[in-house]
C-alpha cells in the first residue's frame, strides 16, 4: 500500500493536466469578459449613431 502511494506522489502528469486546465479556463473567462465589454461598447455606439 505504501509503495502505491509513493508511486502516485512521484507521478506529476496529473498535476500538469490540472494546471493546464486552470490556465485555459482563466484565459476563457478573461476572453468572455472582454468580449462582453467590447460588445456593450459597440451596442452603445451603434445605438447613439444617427440612422440614414
Amino acid at each position: 500500500m505504501l509503495s502505491v502511494f509513493r508511486r502516485l506522489m512521484k507521478d506529476h502528469r496529473g498535476a500538469m493536466a490540472v494546471e493546464y486546465t486552470l490556465i485555459v479556463s482563466l484565459i476563457a473567462v478573461a476572453a468572455i469578459a472582454s468580449m462582453r465589454t467590447v460588445g456593450d461598447k459597440i451596442t452603445s455606439v451603434l445605438a447613439n449613431s444617427p440612422t440614414p
